[in-house]
């Protein structure tokens, strides 16, 4: 599933390709996604002008004269910016065509993805922040909202894992499973901890290695693990820098010993039992 790192890679590739530009027409050839897409986007969006491009979380918010079309990847989503005449194929269920003779695509063979709508009030062009999807998001990582003095105040008296912690929404977006295991490995925290064990410090350290783990991901363009591609269809190439995902029984790059497995929330988590504590 495309995380923060590879919704962030979209975007940069998508904003120079569409803000500024006037939407022709909207084409819709499946509403059937995680949502479905409203049948009325159509008209709403014709002849209105992209104004911006930002992210949130997972989303892609593309602001325009009159509202915010919110975009979501799901687990096999893509957005590809093309001419305006390439030929859809199967699972191509979204066209925004653009005035300037090219179109952004979304291609999404899982359908998990979301295309929705979130008109703005009077005077409020920014108020998508109070759409359902949104209103309730945690900090983003990348900000100084996130700090260590936050996530010490989040974690107390928290018995769930730490692992657990950071990759709910409602604490900080955008902390993905991959990103949750290399983060923790790269603080030296065992990710069973219980969360309202962890000290200030600690929090620091994690804090900064949840910062450069993602940064260090944007710039490598992602994770391509099944299908991801960016805007370009080009593949991201962090998973070539993993330091424990995906790596159990292989020897840790700092000690030795061999990474373990367990399963935690459904998900697989990995870990190096003598560096990690």
């Amino acid at each position: 599933m495309p995380e923060l790192p590879e919704v962030e890679t979209t975007l940069r590739g998508l904003a120079p390709h569409l803000t500024g530009q006037r939407i022709k027409q909207a084409t819709i050839r499946n509403p059937h996604l995680r949502w479905p897409i409203p049948g009325n986007l159509p008209g709403i969006l014709r002849d209105q002008t992209i104004c911006k491009l930002q992210r949130r979380a997972k989303y892609i918010l593309v602001e325009c004269d009159n509202g915010t079309l919110i975009l979501h990847l799901g687990m096999s989503g893509s957005l590809r910016v093309l001419p305006a005449d390439a030929p859809a194929e199967k699972h191509d269920h979204f066209d925004l065509i653009l005035a300037n003779g090219t179109l952004m695509r979304l291609r999404d063979p899982r359908r998990f993805g979301a295309v929705l709508w979130h008109p703005a009030s009077a005077g409020n062009q920014r108020d998508f922040a109070l759409h359902p999807l949104l209103a309730k998001l945690g900090p983003e990582p990348l900000l100084e909202n996130f700090n260590a003095n936050y996530l010490y105040r989040a974690t107390r008296k928290r018995s769930a894992a730490i692992k657990q912690v950071i990759m709910n929404s409602h604490v900080v977006v955008g902390v993905g499973n991959i990103y949750a295991s290399e983060s923790l490995f790269h603080a030296g925290i065992r990710p069973q901890l219980h969360a309202g064990k962890i000290s200030l410090p600690r929090c620091e350290r994690l804090v900064q290695t949840i910062r450069e783990t993602l940064s260090a991901s944007i710039a490598q363009g992602g994770s391509t693990l099944r299908d991801f591609t960016d805007s370009d269809g080009k593949p991201g190439y962090f998973q070539q820098s993993y330091r424990v995902y995906g790596r159990t029984g292989e020897p840790c790059i700092s000690c030795g010993t061999a990474i373990k497995q367990i399963v935690q929330g459904q998900r697989s988590t990995f870990y190096c039992p003598r560096c990690q504590k």
